[in-house]
């Protein structure tokens, strides 16, 4: 099954942070606490994910209240932190929004990726991934993680399903008043 026909399926965009929404590096302050960067265009991307009906989640192994902070700015579905076993995060996914594997995509970056990259319907590595992890990807980004790769994946998807249109005219309507016809 080709790329375009695996993203029609997506009901859910699962994403990695370290690595896909950030570039994947670590940085802490002063007192310790981890500090991550976010690209502005992977936000948008998500909120048009939700424009157009999908859910989105993250699933990282670290804990953090960066992450926390962002996922609630997004409105995303899910927040999965110190997700040491991913696979198990993924089915509790599933079975909580009574999905199957094929309705759902995952990005990831790196080994600890793979397993759930190989549960779901869309595999999608970000361009600087780990080689095993492009390998075993359907689909792999242009962009760098942290640099507007997810917003890559999110416009694929709802350009594969036909949404893209609407998304795109949803934002050129005043706040409230929705798609003009």
């Amino acid at each position: 099954m080709d790329t375009e026909a695996r993203a029609r399926r997506i009901k859910l965009l699962v994403f990695d942070v370290d690595g896909v929404l950030t570039a994947g590096q670590l940085l802490f302050g002063p007192d310790g606490e981890a500090l991550k960067i976010f690209h502005a265009h992977d936000g948008l991307g998500i909120n048009a994910a939700h424009r157009a009906g999908l859910k989105t989640a993250v699933i990282t192994g670290r804990e953090s209240a960066m992450v926390k902070r962002r996922g609630a700015e997004l409105s995303m579905t899910e927040v999965c932190q110190g997700a040491h076993d991913k696979i198990a995060h993924l089915e509790r996914l599933l079975e909580k929004h009574s999905l199957n594997p094929d309705e759902v995509a995952y990005t990831g970056d790196d080994l600890n990726d793979l397993a759930a990259m190989r549960r779901v319907g869309l595999a999608c590595a970000v361009a600087n991934a780990a080689p095993e992890v492009k390998a075993a990807a359907h689909y792999v980004t242009g962009r760098a993680g942290g640099d507007g790769a997810v917003r890559e994946i999110v416009e694929l998807v709802l350009k594969a399903q036909g949404k893209w249109p609407a998304v795109v005219e949803s934002y050129l309507c005043p706040a409230g008043e929705g798609p003009r016809q």
